[in-house]
């Protein structure tokens, strides 16, 4: 298990969270960690524990999913955070996915397809489905980077197409034939030059100027 996907589970339903663990707890590449009942205390076991990836609900006490988000973002914290919520609505999942989530599912998911997800949130893919991209981008008419693209050299344009395609730093070394150390300068170098905060905001950027993979 000494390469086993670390994750946190944060979530106020104590049922929710026995349900999730007893699930990963069979899967032979994910270790349960960690959990939490409130976006505080979420925070302070993802600084404590640093999992690869925090299971993340929305509506918490003492603090929420979304606020949650923003404080491991200003912590620099390396936790991928994948949204487990009941909610559909676009405004409760839109906030969040603009907070940094790296993608979400629905309580009721499949749980061959949770696995699936925290894997691929893992290896760097961005999880959205196409109406919640529709909605990041119709709110995001002013969104930070506009313009700048004629700042990126056609490398960093090569790498922000594949991210828009979900790929992780790995397969982007892949396709470029490319070390993953050069793969990551890129997107330092691509989030630092369009002002934007990860690669969901890239990713989304990319869409919205035709840049692809």
């Amino acid at each position: 298990m000494a390469d086993a996907i670390s994750v946190l589970l944060v979530d106020d339903h104590q049922v929710v969270r026995r349900g999730l663990r007893t699930f990963l707890e069979v899967q032979d590449d994910i270790a349960v960690v960690g959990e939490a009942a409130d976006g505080a205390a979420g925070v302070a076991l993802a600084e404590e524990l640093r999992p690869d990836v925090v299971l993340m609900d929305v509506k918490m006490p003492v603090m929420d999913g979304v606020d949650a988000l923003r404080r491991l973002r200003e912590l620099d914290n390396p936790a991928r955070v994948l949204i487990v919520t009941s909610f559909t609505e676009q405004r409760t999942v839109v906030p969040a996915l603009r907070a940094g989530a790296a993608g979400y599912v629905y309580k009721d998911v499949d749980p061959d397809a949770l696995a699936a997800a925290i894997r691929s949130v893992h290896a760097g893919h961005i999880l959205l489905q196409p109406e919640v991209a529709g909605a990041l981008l119709s709110q995001d008419e002013n969104n930070s980077g506009q313009g700048r693209g004629g700042s990126l050299t056609d490398r960093e344009r090569e790498v922000l197409g594949l991210i828009a395609d979900g790929r992780s730093n790995r397969e982007i070394a892949r396709a470029l034939v490319l070390s993953e150390k050069t793969v990551k300068t890129h997107v330092s170098n691509i989030l630092m030059k369009l002002d934007l905060a990860d690669r969901t905001q890239a990713a989304l950027w990319a869409v919205r100027h035709g840049v692809t993979g």
